[in-house]
């Protein structure tokens, strides 16, 4: 049955439990969801947000989060890059009244590099980004790339996360530091995973896991994602949790469909791999993240059969596509180590290695002709 995306956050909203934990390829609507979420729980008013007649109730990551933080690049001199922030409640109380800055760098350094250096000035309006290894080696105002930028965001919104749930596992409103986060509800959280490998990303999803469990009962979370791995360690690491898949169709309506399981047992996520590079080649419109979703589906299926290295299932010539799939899936440390757009060869590339994984491995017939919705891999 077919929503609006309003209809899906009341169903959100009144559903008693502390984690809901929803699985949608991007695209399907769950940065518009979380909006959706918000103005069912606090909709605007000319008394704007966190005042007293406008409390805080939902506190969100999600691209408009990412939207606080803008860069002065500096276009004249081109020598003083900047990331700054929008003037906001939040940054400013976690960062200059709590002296959560240390915080949030020690997250950023952790999961991306540590010697990658953020520094805020001293009313933390702006920071500035070096590279220092120790030794002369030293590279200052540097921009850094797009999944840099949003793990260092993710890694303020984890700090103030981390202090407002410490503000409200105060039992008693009257002890608390602060009044402002007494009427949160919710948390909604899409999406903090941009670039990292596979370790950081299970130890992010770990760590947040960690985090839900010590928030206070009453402080509910809904957390959404592509990834089917974070969905994974987060749905075994959480207890008491609601799991969705959430779809868009043609007609602009959705459907949020409760799921049993991890990704591998309740929603066959590499059909869903195979058919979006299959409608990408159909249309004409591969772009480099198709890359990353084809390697996906090699990995799965190198698992599923036992392969120590999903490499193993490339046609003969393995090394050529191994680096044209491995050229479009790693990620750059600096903004200027940009790959290009995929060439109409690299494009068609995808076509014959979907081919190939369908056409040479009797797994993929299999599934194709068991495919009623509830797919093992």
């Amino acid at each position: 049955m077919s929503q609006t995306l309003k209809e899906i956050a009341e169903t959100l909203r009144d559903a008693d439990k502390k984690v809901q934990l929803i699985y949608g390829f991007n695209g399907t609507g769950k940065t518009r969801l979380s909006r959706a979420l918000k103005e069912l729980i606090a909709p605007k008013t000319d008394a704007g947000e966190d005042s007293e007649d406008n409390p805080l109730k939902v506190l969100y990551y999600n691209a408009f989060t990412e939207d606080l933080f803008y860069w002065d690049n500096d276009l004249e001199a081109d020598s003083e890059r900047k990331l700054k922030i929008q003037p906001n409640n939040y940054t400013q109380w976690v960062l200059q009244e709590q002296g959560q800055d240390q915080n949030a760098i020690t997250h950023f350094q952790h999961y991306v590099d540590d010697s990658l250096t953020p520094r805020f000035n001293e009313d933390f309006t702006e920071i500035t980004f070096s590279i220092e290894r120790g030794t002369d080696e030293h590279i200052d105002n540097l921009k850094i790339s797009k999944g840099e930028e949003s793990n260092f965001i993710w890694s303020i919104f984890y700090s103030i996360l981390e202090q407002i749930i410490d503000v409200l596992s105060v039992s008693e409103p009257d002890d608390r530091e602060t009044n402002q986060f007494d009427q949160l509800e919710y948390v909604f959280i899409d999406d903090p995973v941009s670039s990292l490998d596979e370790n950081h990303l299970i130890e992010l999803a770990v760590n947040l896991a960690g985090l839900i469990k010590t928030a206070p009962a009453e402080l509910k979370f809904i957390v959404t994602t592509h990834s089917p791995l974070f969905y994974n360690v987060l749905h075994n690491e959480l207890n008491s949790k609601a799991c969705y898949l959430l779809e868009c169709f043609e007609d602009g309506t959705f459907s949020l469909k409760e799921k049993q399981g991890d990704s591998n047992h309740s929603f066959s996520y590499h059909l869903y791999l195979k058919q979006t590079l299959e409608k990408a080649i159909a249309e004409n419109q591969i772009q480099k993240y198709h890359f990353t979703l084809l390697r996906n589906l090699y990995e799965k299926t190198a698992s599923f059969l036992g392969y120590p290295r999903w490499s193993e299932l490339l046609p003969d010539d393995k090394e050529t596509y191994l680096n044209r799939i491995i050229q479009f899936t790693s990620h750059s440390t600096l903004s200027n180590e940009v790959v290009a757009e995929p060439t109409p060869q690299e494009k068609q590339t995808v076509k014959f290695l979907l081919d190939h994984l369908r056409d040479n491995y009797g797994y993929w017939k299999q599934a194709e002709n068991n495919d009623g919705g509830e797919q093992h891999a």
